[in-house]
């Protein structure tokens, strides 16, 4: 199993979609919230499941019900997972960092 921390840009992805997902209906933003959870627990049993872009380096893990993407980043040597983006796929992502 492997650690994951969400970076800063992934965590401000998150809050705004959280909250308009809220003004549309309450409790949606918590929907979401459980799905991205699903999401990382999936990714932190079997980080190597997801498809792999941009030299190898970031892999993309989409959402069931939601229109996002997780991309993230392995450290084999630490056991973790850096979450770069949680973007709505209509979206451009901001930019991937660690």
């Amino acid at each position: 199993m492997y650690l994951v921390q969400i970076l800063e840009p992934a965590i401000q992805e998150l809050q705004e979609a959280f909250d308009w997902y809220e003004e549309q209906s309450l409790g949606l933003g918590y929907n979401l919230v459980d799905e991205i959870d699903d999401c990382l627990n999936k990714v932190a049993s079997n980080p190597n499941q997801f498809v792999v872009r941009f030299a190898k380096k970031y892999h993309f893990a989409t959402l069931k019900i939601f229109p996002y993407q997780i991309i993230y980043r392995v450290d084999e040597n630490k056991k973790m997972i850096y979450v770069n983006a949680i973007f709505h796929t209509s979206r451009r992502p901001k930019k991937y960092k660690k």
